[in-house]
């Protein structure tokens, strides 16, 4: 991704701003505020009185009039050597109170009960720009984490079984940035439209053919991506940890961020925080290569016509501006640790998307049980064989590996991850399309175009990629070898 303009930088103030960090109320002005969960409102303690989330008004709006990089006050870089703990003096009584920021963003007056906040931005990663209240309660919480786990429940580890219980459940704010993007995409190749399918020879060895138009192809427009999410934490971005499902959290993406409020630590009351340890130069590889995608996919919807697949040799993608905004998203978390037998853990995570009830999650394997099943599976797929009369009866042979993977892939959900691809919101204009016809391809062996790539995602192909996966572990060979590193789980 480049830069079609020369860089500028512009620092937009998002602090709340409270006095001496205390909010109060606007009816009576207590400071005992809590969060009302049925709909993410404020609410005095004292009074009652209910008051509506303050929107963050000074960022940009109009992504497609973003130039250089605009960044709220909460996703400046963090400095390392910014201390955590805060003094404030109480504006109700003159008291000096002391809060730890990497613990919590509030505390009381020891000595009139006062809530002081840390409202203001300070470079240390603990505050953002913006935070999406709570809207899902813990108990429906519990009731969707129990639901995914009841339906994973007869492979599930006895240990597990007998040990899982919801009432060890989390709120938590996890860190995030949001990303706006201008940009200019330009996309030059060749694609392919079938023309016909047809078959020559005999038996065994008939083999189907593909006729197909070549066209040179080129797509240049202009594209916005209006709240590119990616995790700001360095534990949660390493979605393939060995020793955390942390992927599965990513999975519960999106977040309806169009409803986050202006940071204000009264969100944070009940709930737990993680702080965000990465700067915006740390994310922005990550960043390029998703926005590349969603501008892949955005020209994917003009390639109907290429029903074989497009094959790209060049994608250009030339960046306006960029906004950047500091998030707290809210999540429910439950969490187990799986101890194995060769004293190698695994923590298991599910996960509730606080405002969407998305959930997602891994679940412990009692692998003996699955692979004792999947055994019998493959002998009955060998009687298959022997007893059964059919061209395709050798497909057989793979009824024990496919049930293996598919349950494998049910418990862990390895693969499981947020699809910016398409999730993300974009707008495409200005569109100009290239379509020549270069020439007629006869007898084709191919289902699709060679090296075809309009549906790659960070340079894969998806679909190859997935292939590529059951394939590697469909292998015997491969199969054999996971299944004796997996047999004493």
């Amino acid at each position: 991704m480049e830069n079609s303009t020369k860089e500028t930088k512009k620092i937009v103030k998002t602090d709340v701003g409270a006095k001496n960090g205390q909010d109060k109320c606007p009816k009576c002005g207590s400071t005992d505020i809590s969060v009302n969960v049925n709909n993410g409102h404020l609410r005095c303690n004292f009074c009652r009185h209910e008051f509506e989330p303050e929107k963050v008004t000074a960022i940009e709006t109009n992504i497609s009039k973003l130039q250089g990089e605009v960044l709220g006050s909460g996703a400046q870089d963090i400095i390392a050597s910014t201390n955590d703990v805060l003094t404030f003096k109480c504006s109700s009584c003159g008291a000096e109170v002391v809060i730890d920021t990497a613990n919590a963003p509030q505390a009381r007056c020891h000595w009139c009960r006062n809530t002081l906040s840390i409202n203001e931005q300070i470079p240390n990663g603990s505050i953002p720009d913006v935070v999406l209240p709570f809207t899902v309660k813990k108990e429906e919480a519990k009731s969707e984490i129990e639901r995914f786990v009841g339906k994973r429940k007869f492979f599930a580890h006895p240990k597990f079984r007998s040990e899982f219980t919801t009432d060890n459940i989390m709120g938590v704010y996890f860190p995030y940035m949001i990303i706006d993007v201008n940009a200019h995409s330009n996309l030059k190749g060749q694609g392919e439209h079938l023309v016909r399918t047809y078959s020559r020879g005999e038996g065994k060895d008939r083999q189907t053919y593909y006729d197909a138009d070549l066209y040179d192809v080129e797509r240049d427009f202009d594209i916005t991506i209006e709240g590119l999410t990616v995790e700001s934490s360095l534990d949660k971005l390493n979605k393939n940890a060995k020793d955390k499902t942390t992927n599965v959290i990513n999975a519960i993406m999106p977040f309806d961020i169009e409803n986050s409020a202006k940071w204000n630590a009264n969100y944070l009351k009940g709930y737990s925080s993680e702080k965000r340890d990465t700067n915006i130069n740390d994310l922005k590889p990550l960043v390029n290569t998703e926005a590349k995608d969603i501008a892949r996919f955005a020209a994917n919807e003009t390639l109907k016509k290429y029903d074989r697949g497009v094959a790209w040799s060049s994608e250009q993608l030339s960046v306006k501006g960029q906004q950047w905004q500091a998030a707290y998203l809210p999540v429910w978390l439950y969490s187990y640790q799986e101890v194995k037998k060769n004293d190698k853990k695994l923590l298991h995570y599910v996960a509730v998307n606080a405002r969407t009830k998305k959930t997602m999650g891994s679940v412990p394997i009692h692998m003996p049980k699955l692979l004792i099943i999947s055994l019998l599976i493959e002998l009955l797929g060998v009687l298959g064989v022997v007893f059964i009369d059919s061209d395709y009866k050798w497909f057989l042979l793979l009824g024990g590996i496919i049930y293996f993977l598919i349950i494998y892939n049910k418990y862990r959900n390895k693969d499981a991850r947020h699809k910016h691809e398409l999730e993300t919101k974009r707008n495409m204009s200005n569109l100009k399309s290239v379509d020549k016809l270069v020439t007629r391809r006869n007898g084709l062996t191919n289902s699709t175009m060679d090296g075809a790539n309009n549906t790659n995602i960070g340079s894969q192909s998806f679909s190859s990629q997935m292939l590529r996966e059951f394939t590697n572990h469909a292998a015997v060979s491969d199969v054999t070898n996971f299944i004796k590193n997996n047999i004493n789980k």
